[in-house]
Parts: structure tokens; sequence; C-alpha cells
């Protein structure tokens, strides 16, 4: 039996700028970190006691004799590619799905980490995030960027860059105490609004604005702005929250499906009450909204957004990892 555990991420800045038709041309980066909110995927090989083969449990059960029976497109097609056969997967998460904070990404990691686990092989943290990509994004043909999986994969505080080459995951250098003033500084809300992040992306390309890609290149160089607020401890850090607010207002208009005009009024509630700055966390819709509020305003800014569940959280850096690892001993029917 083997479990993994993956973390979800939240995403502060450049994002879109990691669509692969954005930035093989104009080059793209992300500043996101991974969070103590985590995905499990449970992975054994099934008894040969039933008349079925295959069982899956995440929101709803399938049991199967044949792969290409299989309902849920990223088990299926990760079964496939890894030619994993006679298997029970268990899925649970600390947060709900299509929320914003990549969990079908984090899932997908997560699973492809507890197959080779139970194929008894090694998987680096790039190999798991370049899989994941192309299993989401080429197999499962769904719409979105590939900072998702890269962030589960590797854990941490990080600005990946994207180019005609691919990608580079470079840490944040920032003091602990600095990270941790950060940390309590950001509170997180979840809407109850919860979508498909391809559903999301691809209504955003149908009503794409002409001034999109400007808006992109500058949420980039936003990316530039706040890496240089966190890593200079003689900038005061509540210039980040003023640059999502920055980030948020264009990325708003990157889109007709980014926001909503119940997102709209609760996000003006939640700068009304005393936050210099947020942003709704993935491409759009709904799932959570993050503030950076200064301490002596969280109190006001709970207050105003009461309605909404709060959600507490700190920042991770493990990554994807397998937490529990019992090989079994398994005899392929040919």
């Amino acid at each position: 039996m083997i479990i993994t555990k993956t973390p979800f991420r939240m995403s502060f800045f450049g994002g879109g700028t990691d669509m692969e038709e954005y930035f093989r041309e104009n080059e793209g980066a992300v500043l996101s970190t991974t969070f103590d909110k985590y995905c499990y995927v449970n992975v054994r090989h099934l008894p040969r006691f039933f008349d079925y083969s295959t069982e899956l449990s995440y929101s709803k059960t399938e049991r199967v004799t044949d792969i290409n029976d299989i309902q849920h497109p990223a088990i299926r097609e990760a079964m496939k590619m890894l030619d994993m056969r006679e298997i029970r997967l268990t899925y649970e998460a600390d947060l709900p799905a299509r929320s914003g904070l990549g969990t079908s990404s984090s899932f997908a990691v997560g699973m492809l980490n507890a197959f080779y686990a139970l194929k008894g092989k090694y998987a680096d943290k790039k190999k798991l995030a370049d899989e994941a990509i192309y299993l989401e994004r080429v197999l499962c043909n769904e719409s979105g960027g590939w900072q998702d999986q890269i962030a589960a994969s590797f854990g941490g505080f990080n600005r990946i860059n994207f180019n005609s080459d691919g990608y580079e995951v470079l840490p944040v250098i920032i003091s602990p105490e600095r990270k941790r003033m950060l940390n309590d500084n950001l509170l997180m809300f979840f809407t109850g609004f919860t979508r498909f992040s391809s559903d999301v992306q691809r209504a955003n390309k149908a009503s794409s604005s002409e001034d999109k890609s400007a808006r992109l290149k500058k949420m980039y160089s936003l990316v530039d702005e706040a890496e240089a607020v966190l890593t200079d401890k003689n900038r005061n850090l509540d210039e980040f929250g003023h640059l999502l607010d920055t980030t948020w207002k264009l990325k708003k208009g990157t889109g007709g499906a980014v926001s909503t005009g119940s997102i709209d009024e609760l996000y003006e509630r939640g700068m009304k009450a005393g936050a210099l700055g947020g942003k709704l966390l993935g491409a759009g819709g709904g799932g959570f909204l993050v503030f950076y509020v200064q301490p002596e305003k969280h109190e006001a800014v709970k207050e105003a957004m009461k309605d909404l569940m709060y959600i507490p959280f700190k920042f991770e850096d493990g990554g994807t990892r397998v937490i529990h690892y019992s090989p079994e001993e398994y005899e392929e029917i040919l």
C-alpha cells in the first residue's frame, strides 16, 4: 500500500503567463507558494476476489474490469500511461475540488507519485511535474497553465519562470521572520462557489479582449516587483498587498469569466474593511479569496466576511511525498 500527500498551491502573481501558448512567445513567470492543506492518494493492488479489477473512490465510486471504461479522465489516462493494472485507488482532500487551488493538478501529481511507488520506482519532482502536465494538458486535453503541477510537485515559495525551453523553479530567498509576517498578514476565505478551471480558461479564451496581451505583460512585470518587495528587507511588506490589488484588477480584464458580480461585491467588502489588496485564487469564477490585511485590521475584515468560511493556513515547503510505503508482492497475469 502507498499513500502520498500533496499540497495545494496559492498563486499570487503572474497567473495566465504560465499558459503554453503565451510563454512560448512572450515568456512568463509566476510567484506562488504551497500551504498546509493537502490531498491524499491511497493506492494498492486490488485482491483478485472480485468481479472487477479496478476500484476507484473519489467523489464517486467506480468499479470496472476494463481501464477504458473508467470515467475519471486523469485516472484512466494515467493508468494507461504507466500501465497500471488491478488497483484500488482512494482520494481524499482537506479542501474542496474546483476551488482555485490547483486541486486537480495536486491530485495528478500525487497519483503519479503513488503509481511509481507502487511499481517500486523513484520519480523525482521534475519528472512528476512534467508527466502531470502531459497528463492533464495533452492526454486529457484540459485547458490551463503549467504552474499548478510544478508547484504541487516541488512545494515551497517559488518563482517559476517559463520560456520557449520550458520552465525553471527558483526558491524565493526570504528570511523566516519576514515569511512568517507575510503568512500572518494573509487571510483566506471560501466563497462557496466552485467551478472547473478548464471551463473558465476556455470561456476566457472565447471572450478575450484586445488588450489581454498587454495586461498579461503587466502582470508578468508585477512578478519582479513583488519578488523585490519580499527579498529586500528594507522594503515595506505592505507593498505586497497593494500589488495584489493591482494584479487582481488586471486579471479581471483578461476574460469575462474571471470574476462575477458576487465576487466583486465580496472583494469590495474586504477592501472597505481594511484589506490593502487581495485576489481570487485560480483561473476565476469562484473558489477562495485571499486578502493582505495588517494585523490591526484582521477582526474588521473577518467580521465583514463573516458569511464566508475563514480558512487559516501556513506555508509549507515539502511538495508531494510518499508518507506510507508498504511494498506488495504482485504477479501480473499475462
